[in-house]
């Protein structure tokens, strides 16, 4: 049996959006702000075409956290949307 896991996304502190639930509304607000955050992750993981996808989505889940922990100008943090059980 494999247990579900809690999802997670890249996003900014401002944004009052959520991106799992209103990804188009987050998607402008970050466009029109100028901070292109899924292009950020994009730059910062680690992937390629030839993963699978369970490793495609560890290597977004280890840049999404690494661009929190050094989250050097303080705008990143990860928002979570808890596994169903």
């Amino acid at each position: 049996m494999t247990v579900a896991a809690d999802e997670h996304m890249l996003t900014t502190v401002d944004n009052p959006w959520n991106p799992f639930t209103n990804y188009d509304e987050w998607w402008v607000y970050d466009h029109d702000k100028g901070y292109d955050t899924p292009g950020f992750l994009a730059r910062i993981a680690n992937v390629s075409l030839s993963l699978s996808d369970a490793d495609f989505d560890l290597a977004i889940e280890q840049a999404i956290e690494e661009i929190v922990k050094q989250n050097v100008n303080g705008m990143y943090r990860k928002a979570v949307r808890p596994a169903t059980t």
